[in-house]
């Protein structure tokens, strides 16, 4: 499998006869240009969109427009996202925590967040991989008193233990390292691989900063994970051959 970097929280992964994208807010280019609209869409095999969330970094609706190009698409949605776009309720597979969405190519299992919606574990080819969406450790102790930030805290941990009860392990996580909050923003990130044994790390959620996103490496190294450096948008990881490459398009 082939996992491209798109942008925030976007990613695009590319299987045996199948490509989904998580999370689409643009394109490896801008919102209009880039490997979606000049490979991916033209791919063989079925196409899936899963959008954790309804906010504009998480879910673009310019999405929706792909189904002229893709009339086989499949959009793969948390619920939430409902009252925020003009999709009729049969067009998508509408999810809440708990939820399984089953095709016989690829399993999609809808986790909790401690934001709105949802996170992803996705299981195609024997593999297991998680998208968190925005589920991470908000804790803005920087901002907040102990009492508040230890509450958000406690929230992370609590959907960690539910994740963990289910995947002890995932073969590849996509998971916020978000320099925002500041001097702890490494916690919440530390905090899943600690607790869930993760064989590749991939950061997201950081915008432009990809220095702090890349300081999170001997963290996840030292936690048994192997980390993928992300350097720019566009940049693509083949995983699971006899020799893994790392090629940037």
């Amino acid at each position: 499998m082939e996992l491209t970097y798109l942008y925030h929280s976007g990613f695009a992964l590319a299987g045996e006869g199948f490509t989904v994208v998580f999370d689409y807010f643009e394109d490896t280019v801008s919102g209009t240009e880039g490997a979606v609209h000049e490979s991916l869409l033209k791919r063989p095999g079925r196409f899936y969109v899963l959008s954790s969330h309804s906010h504009s970094d998480h879910f673009n609706p310019q999405v929706l427009e792909w189904k002229k190009v893709r009339p086989d698409l499949v959009f793969v949605f948390s619920k939430d996202i409902l009252g925020h776009c003009s999709v009729p309720e049969g067009d998508a597979v509408w999810m809440e925590e708990g939820d399984v969405y089953a095709d016989g190519l690829i399993e999609v299992r809808a986790f909790g967040s401690t934001d709105i919606g949802v996170s992803f574990l996705l299981e195609a080819e024997g593999k297991t991989i998680f998208h968190a969406g925005d589920l991470n450790n908000w804790h803005w102790m920087d901002e907040c008193e102990e009492s508040e930030w230890r509450g958000y805290e406690n929230d992370f941990l609590r959907e960690l233990e539910t994740l963990a009860e289910y995947a002890g392990r995932v073969d590849l996580a996509m998971f916020p390292v978000d320099p925002r909050l500041g001097k702890e923003y490494m916690r919440g990130p530390r905090q899943f691989v600690e607790r869930i044994k993760t064989a590749i790390f991939v950061p997201m959620h950081f915008d432009e900063a990809y220095a702090k996103a890349a300081a999170f490496a001997p963290v996840a190294r030292a936690n048994g994970a192997r980390f993928v450096e992300l350097a720019r948008r566009g940049q693509s990881e083949v995983f699971w051959q006899q020799e893994c490459e790392t090629k940037i398009k």
